[in-house]
């Protein structure tokens, strides 16, 4: 059986997940396969308007597909302090999550799974735990549970 709201396979005489605490029902999987996908946003240097339809386009396929996270690349600008794609894919992103689009959204910065919450979304979703940028604090990335 799998967890309806962090997607991990729990036992089938149990009702709570062990993983993010939710009651769950039983709900048969439908389907095993990837949870986690990369996006590069910034390959073939493209503007930012065309970053953010790539963005658009991969949350879009991402849901379709049945991910249940997208690390986006979008690189944090020659300058190191924030493209105008980083800065334009946040301001995106922010407003996907206030209209419901998306459940999560969390900075490369703070992706790091020592805190609180960076331990909490690692028990909800295990699969970050081998993830390349895990506790690097890198700023061209973002990470969205969607």
């Amino acid at each position: 059986m799998t967890c309806p709201v962090c997607g991990n396979e729990i036992d089938p005489g149990s009702r709570q997940c062990p993983f993010c605490q939710s009651v769950c029902e039983e709900v048969p999987i439908t389907r095993p396969g990837p949870v986690h996908r990369m996006v590069n946003l910034e390959k073939g240097r493209p503007l930012v308007q065309q970053a953010l339809d790539r963005l658009e386009s991969a949350i879009t396929a991402g849901r379709m597909q049945g991910f249940k996270a997208l690390t986006l690349i979008h690189g944090y600008g020659s300058s190191g302090s924030g493209g105008a794609i980083k800065n334009g894919v946040v301001q995106r992103l922010e407003f996907l999550r206030l209209q419901g689009h998306i459940r999560e959204i969390v900075p490369g910065e703070t992706f790091e799974g020592r805190s609180g919450r960076g331990r909490q979304l690692l028990r909800r979703f295990p699969f970050l735990a081998g993830h390349r940028d895990l506790n690097r604090a890198n700023p061209g990335i973002t990470l969205v549970i969607l």
